[in-house]
């Protein structure tokens, strides 16, 4: 009896204990697995789009000039394109077309990027922002085509050391000094506006630039490259980032005869309406 009296008190105070341990705050969630945190958001985009689907044949057609004229089944393989190789296409696809036609040859590729970040703390869409700065960086683009204060990263010179110099004008005049980049300054010296408008004025800015009202953030870039006494051919690619996805298109000319330079006005119009439609296309 004593025994089974011991063990009574022993309860009723170890009651009282429990019940004063919750006067002092709430206790700590002992839930196994719960986190600490909520994780980030995910992304907008799960999947990428087929990309050598992602422009329309009509697009095509005026992408690559002098494809029409070629014997039908050979039209049907340019335009059909060639997915380039991936280990993953949920996170990255691509496809490349490439005409050669009598007065020169043209070629697209086109690649998509989705970015995942395996850190909980950092969203998918924080994470594709420093993938997108990286690239941004990396075009050096000329310190005259961005916003006071500079690029989101890398430093952009515009003496005659660095990228700035010029570079043959748009209407193709090969005279014209090539800098050792072949980076285009067709445009004046103050550099313009950085939206993507080429627009018709006499001034417009044609240097490589920052893009505006395209995706989050895009960059337009111009590279030229001479090889000797062979053709010249122009390369102007524009990269931009929509949500989790970061989009790359590279457009290239290469004239038939060495002395034509590629109309960097044309390319860069053409390059950009397809960035349009596929910002359209992403947010449909």
């Amino acid at each position: 009896m004593a025994y089974a009296a011991g063990a009574v008190l022993i309860a009723a105070l170890a009651a009282g204990c429990s019940s004063d341990s919750g006067s002092g705050g709430s206790a700590p969630d002992s839930k196994p697995g719960t986190p600490a945190a909520s994780s980030a958001p995910p992304g907008k985009y799960r999947t990428l789009p087929d990309a050598c689907r992602a422009i329309p044949l009509a697009t095509l057609k005026d992408l690559l000039p002098g494809t029409a004229e070629m014997p039908e089944a050979q039209q049907e393989k340019v335009y059909e394109g060639a997915a380039t190789v991936t280990y993953d296409t949920d996170r990255r696809i691509g496809c490349r077309w490439k005409s050669d036609a009598p007065e020169g040859a043209r070629s697209i590729h086109l690649d998509f990027e989705r970015v995942v970040s395996y850190d909980t703390s950092v969203s998918d869409d924080d994470r594709a922002r420093e993938v997108y700065a990286k690239k941004e960086a990396a075009a050096d683009l000329p310190t005259s085509s961005l916003p006071s204060g500079g690029a989101t990263g890398g430093t952009h010179d515009t003496s005659a050391s660095g990228s700035g110099k010029a570079d043959p004008d748009a209407s193709g005049d090969p005279s014209g000094d090539a800098d050792t980049d072949g980076k285009s300054s067709d445009a004046t010296a103050d550099g313009g506006t950085s939206d993507g408008d080429t627009g018709g004025s006499p001034a417009e800015n044609l240097q490589p630039r920052l893009l505006d009202k395209l995706g989050d953030s895009a960059f337009l870039d111009d590279l030229l490259t001479r090889a000797g006494s062979t053709a010249q051919h122009r390369t102007v690619s524009v990269v931009f980032r929509t949500s989790n996805v970061i989009v790359t298109i590279e457009y290239t000319a290469q004239p038939a005869l060495s002395t034509q330079v590629p109309d960097s006005k044309e390319l860069q119009e053409k390059a950009q309406a397809l960035a349009r439609r596929l910002v359209e296309s992403f947010n449909a």
